[in-house]
């Protein structure tokens, strides 16, 4: 049992020497969403630690393996929407982005996971309806 223990112990400490670099890159204000007040401000306490090049990195996302789940949830959140970027898009993009934004904030989004850390993220029935009426996109 100890040995287990201390080889634990030895691959916690290891893996501590594997870079795992989260960028936040600067971007031109004029490439970010243009919403709503209210709505921003709920984009970005609910959002925009994964979905934009914003993201508010805790003292843990430098240790590993906390840090290796942050980037990956990070990396994958920011490929499928980036809202730092958003006027990149084409307006086919962004009609999509918009309708998948329907579906997610009131099935998936915020993330469980993330929510059990940053429970002021969690969105009320009422603000994902709003961030739902925002978007415009209906099922259809």
């Amino acid at each position: 049992m100890k040995n287990a223990f201390l080889f634990v112990i030895g691959i916690l400490i290891v893996i501590q020497f594997i870079p795992v670099d989260i960028k936040n890159t600067p971007t031109d204000p004029k490439l970010q969403i243009k919403a709503p007040e209210n709505i921003m401000k709920m984009l970005k306490k609910s959002c925009y630690d994964c979905h934009s090049n914003s993201a508010n990195l805790p003292w843990y996302s430098k240790i590993a393996p906390f840090s290796f789940f942050i980037k990956y949830h990070i990396d994958i959140g920011r490929k499928w929407l980036n809202f730092s970027i958003w006027e990149t898009y084409t307006q086919e993009e962004k009609d999509k982005k918009l309708k998948e934004i329907y579906r997610a904030v009131y099935i998936a989004m915020p993330l469980q996971s993330y929510l059990s850390i940053h429970k002021n993220a969690n969105l009320t029935k009422e603000q994902r309806k709003l961030i739902r009426q925002w978007t415009g996109k209906a099922p259809n």
